[in-house]
């Protein structure tokens, strides 16, 4: 998502400093949002059985959140339009997922005094994600169509995200009182986890690329539209 050094606005697929002077704040940004990602779509896939689950709250605060804000902020700076809105978006999600969490699903789900409660608590912070997700979805829609001017690599991260975020909103709308993850909700987890993955590959990527005097360059490939 970094900007090449004869195209101040669009985002291009090299990784050459701008002539801002500031370095590519792309290869962070990707690495906190794969991080983030990865622990919250484990938790999805229902791998964290012995855990608390909750294990991407703090990092949803400290690195998906702060993190990708940093990197939006820096991008702006950049004068690098796209990367500026798909890092602070994804910077604002992150957070806003950590407070709805914590100050919204929490105490709805704890303060349940029956079963009856519980279940309609519960049907309500599943049809609250898949709200969230939806808008998610939408914005990422034409992001993903942008990408297609950037390169392979980030293209190939929005359109995973994209799988990622229909899969998820249609599975917590249809999960109802479910408090474990349904079938659609593992796989949709699953299709996350290939998500950050594909992240952090193109988070690595840009650092090879940006390393002065580096001898490993990682391929991006192309844009789609050139």
């Amino acid at each position: 998502m970094s900007v090449s050094e004869d195209r101040t606005v669009q985002p291009g697929p090299t990784t050459a400093a701008p002539a801002t002077g500031i370095a590519d704040p792309a290869p962070l940004g990707l690495a906190a949002f794969a991080l983030t990602t990865f622990l919250l779509s484990a938790k999805n896939a229902n791998w964290m059985g012995s855990a608390t689950g909750a294990a991407f709250l703090g990092y949803a605060f400290a690195y998906g959140g702060l993190g990708q804000l940093l990197a939006g902020m820096w991008e702006f700076r950049n004068r690098n339009v796209f990367g500026a809105t798909a890092f602070s978006t994804y910077g604002g999600f992150w957070i806003g997922v950590g407070i709805w969490y914590q100050l919204v699903a929490v105490p709805a789900i704890t303060g349940a005094r029956t079963p009856v409660a519980l279940a309609a608590a519960v049907r309500a912070v599943n049809h609250d994600q898949g709200w969230i997700l939806l808008a998610f979805a939408i914005f990422n829609t034409y992001m993903l169509i942008l990408s297609t001017q950037v390169n392979m690599a980030v293209f190939a991260v929005f359109l995973t995200l994209e799988i990622t975020e229909i899969i998820l909103f249609i599975g917590n709308f249809a999960a109802g009182a479910a408090v474990k993850p349904t079938g659609l909700i593992i796989f949709g987890g699953y299709v996350g986890i290939i998500t950050a993955l594909t992240a952090w590959y193109t988070s690595a990527a840009l650092v090879s690329r940006g390393m002065a005097g580096g001898k490993v360059l990682l391929p991006v490939g192309k844009p789609l539209i050139s």
